[in-house]
């Protein structure tokens, strides 16, 4: 499980540095003779506008970005909220190079707002974005 937190930042973008991370696991998972291939998971913040609430709590964050910073004394990078119109979204996530690398997608969403604002956040992202990104 990768979160979207990396304890690293090599000045690449933090799904690409992601996705490096998950290679590197598989092939020493591989060079260690298990049997069965790596099973890895990623989190991602996702948050398709589709009401004005979803803008009221999320427009902000449209066209969010990574941030680096510092953590336990060293360079830290934080990957970005995905947050806005879900064809813009399909279009970003479908660049997301750790999402295509993963096996599992697990969602991070904020329990402050509540269970049916969360479980409409959930919807949104099962009716608008995994369908046109093949997810299941």
């Amino acid at each position: 499980m990768s979160s979207t937190l990396l304890t690293e930042d090599t000045g690449v973008p933090f799904h690409q540095l992601q996705a490096e991370q998950i290679q590197l696991f598989r092939d020493a998972w591989k060079a260690a003779g298990h049997a069965h291939d790596a099973k890895v998971s990623v989190s991602r913040s996702i948050f398709p506008v589709v009401s004005e609430q979803d803008r009221a709590y999320f427009g902000h964050d449209a066209g969010s970005q990574d941030q680096v910073g510092h953590l336990d004394g060293g360079p830290a990078r934080f990957g970005r909220t995905y947050a806005g119109e879900p064809e813009q979204l399909v279009k970003e996530l479908a660049e997301d190079e750790a999402i295509a690398a993963a096996d599992t997608l697990l969602l991070t969403i904020p329990n402050q707002l509540g269970v049916d604002y969360n479980a409409h956040v959930l919807d949104a992202v099962i009716r608008h974005l995994a369908p046109e990104l093949g997810w299941r």
